[in-house]
């Protein structure tokens, strides 16, 4: 239904890229062409991107099926989300008062939401809130939402649930 993969194996070309680059620059500069010197950069810049791609695909990867949203290493039952906030007046930086699961724990892991990604408000079963994210958040919403009206059972009264999508106290 949504999946965001967290990081692209296409990263780890910067490796062969350097490599060709830096044989380029000496062929173009009349010097003698060394394999050695860029083959170097090859593997180094090859491995260690290689080694932030997979932990982000790890650690920073999103997936949302029918019965389940993953968010890094952390899954959570879709039965067991309540509802979806709608999205927030204020920015986290704008310095304004912010939504209360504004500053509810990040699903996942990590300490908070991942760079580059938008919370997304969760009241989840428990009377707990958290934030799911990920970079596209708009079709991450746009998914989920239907998915937790359609499992949720009216209630009676929403009043109760309009008090937790206020600026915080």
């Amino acid at each position: 239904m949504f999946y965001e993969p967290g990081a692209s194996w296409w990263w780890v070309a910067l490796g062969p890229a350097s490599a060709a680059a830096m044989v380029l620059i000496e062929i173009w500069s009349g010097a003698p062409v060394s394999f050695v010197v860029p083959a170097i950069f090859l593997v180094l810049v090859s491995a260690f991107v290689g080694l932030q791609v997979k932990a982000a695909r790890i650690h920073v990867s999103v997936e949302l099926t029918e019965d389940a949203l993953r968010q890094g290493t952390e899954t959570i039952l879709v039965r067991e989300i309540l509802k979806v906030y709608p999205e927030p007046e204020h920015h986290e930086a704008s310095g304004k008062e912010l939504a209360r699961w504004q500053s509810s724990r990040a699903l996942g892991e990590l300490v908070g939401v991942p760079r580059h990604r938008i919370g997304i408000g969760l009241k989840l079963t428990g009377d707990r809130t958290a934030q799911a994210w990920a970079r596209r958040h708009r079709q991450l919403r746009a998914a989920l939402t239907p998915l937790v009206q359609e499992r949720v059972e009216p209630a009676g009264s929403d009043a109760a649930d309009d008090r937790d999508d206020g600026p915080t106290p």
